[in-house]
């Protein structure tokens, strides 16, 4: 090659370099915007419910506030927001919200009637943990992990979810369960206990089993014999029909599977992760902008919801299983992820401030058969956003 084929060589790589440069750094202002937007929401959030000893913020519907106490499975989200804001800012105001939030939760260390513990504690005290250190912290999930455990049955080996409707239900499981077993396997590393770790797997293996159909789509709800420790009916009692695809329950199956991996480095639970993966992002109805609609097999689309918590689940999960892949489907996961960021961070999903009910993203969908909050915010959405804005940044 000629002076002159080198030096215009050297340019395109500088260009092309720079054109990177450019990119990384538009993406960097959108998280740095995001973030900042965030913080001050969720500040009004905080300060709104300050004065409501217990509470948190639940939802915002018919420009009503809806909020719970600790018991509803929802509890963890908020403070679990507040520690991922203050983690990136060190605003020490932040600080103390998040601290105040995660208080009000303690109480449901002892719950045993719920399988939610691990939403509960492991999003509040658990990031609360790893981003303080606080030792108090560690006797909260510990005591917490061994009620969640409490709710497992060794004959059915898996952790029931819901104690109600049994006329219908021997021993419900659902999908989002798996996202309860992070805390299990905390405890198992922190209190050397090799029971507890086994809990979780046995879950993690049952799940995979007979939740999930040939597609890597899964039911909603397994409810298994207790005698036979096997199926006797699958549905899916919060989608469109029992052989449809809910769509936050395909990202609580993806996320699930991703840590499952992360923790046990178990190939079978990445190779169900990817799979699931596959078939999200392939879904020939996908929004092309990752969003995805409250359920796959909804017979509106497209006139119907968009689930924006479904998208920042299935977000947070494929930043994380991006580091467990080829180069190849790495750049694919980042390309969705990519997407579904700018689409929230931008006016059509970000709500502006003091508006939404203080909540920081729109369009969510909740329990659509149930009519019950349809195209609103909710705390999830928001907590794993957060999350995913969280996971983007440190790997920028």
């Amino acid at each position: 090659m000629n002076k002159k084929g080198t030096r215009i060589s050297v340019l395109f790589l500088i260009a092309l370099v720079s054109f990177g440069n450019v990119k990384a750094q538009s993406l960097k202002n959108v998280i740095d915007k995001a973030f900042q937007n965030a913080e001050q929401q969720s500040l009004l959030m905080a300060k709104k419910y300050e004065n409501q000893p217990g509470r948190f913020p639940k939802s915002f519907e018919g420009g009503k506030d809806t909020s719970s106490d600790s018991r509803w499975w929802c509890s963890g989200f908020f403070p679990g927001s507040l520690w991922y804001l203050y983690e990136n800012n060190k605003n020490e105001e932040v600080l103390k919200y998040a601290k105040l939030y995660t208080d009000r939760v303690e109480r449901e260390k002892y719950t045993t009637d719920n399988h939610d513990v691990g939403f509960m504690l492991y999003c509040s005290f658990g990031n609360g943990l790893r981003i303080t250190g606080e030792e108090r912290y560690k006797e909260v999930l510990l005591t917490g992990a061994k009620s969640l455990a409490t709710r497992f049955d060794p004959n059915v080996g898996l952790i029931r979810s819901w104690d109600h409707n049994t006329a219908v239900w021997q021993y419900p499981v659902i999908i989002d369960n798996l996202m309860n077993l992070e805390l299990l396997l905390w405890a198992a590393d922190y209190a050397k206990d090799e029971n507890l770790r086994k809990i979780a797997l046995s879950h993690a293996d049952k799940t995979m089993q007979y939740h999930f159909r040939p597609d890597y789509s899964s039911y909603h709800v397994v409810s298994y014999d207790r005698k036979s420790g096997t199926p006797h009916k699958k549905q899916t009692h919060q989608g469109a029909g029992d052989d449809s695809a809910w769509s936050r329950g395909q990202s609580w199956g993806l996320y699930g599977y991703t840590y499952l991996y992360r923790e046990t480095k178990d190939k079978r639970y990445l190779e169900q992760a990817k799979n699931i993966a596959n078939f999200l992002i392939n879904h020939p109805q996908m929004p092309k902008d990752f969003i995805p609609y409250w359920d796959y097999n909804a017979p509106q689309i497209p006139n119907t919801t968009r689930d924006a918590s479904a998208a920042c689940v299935m977000a947070s999960a494929l930043i994380e299983l991006s580091d467990f892949v080829d180069a190849k489907l790495k750049k694919k996961y980042m390309q969705v992820v990519d997407t579904q960021i700018r689409t929230l961070a931008s006016d059509k999903y970000t709500a502006k401030l003091g508006e939404n009910g203080n909540f920081i993203l729109k369009h969510s969908t909740g329990a659509y058969p149930f009519k019950s909050e349809i195209d609103a915010p909710l705390t999830y959405a928001d907590y794993y956003y957060l999350e995913a804005l969280t996971r983007w940044k440190k790997r920028l």
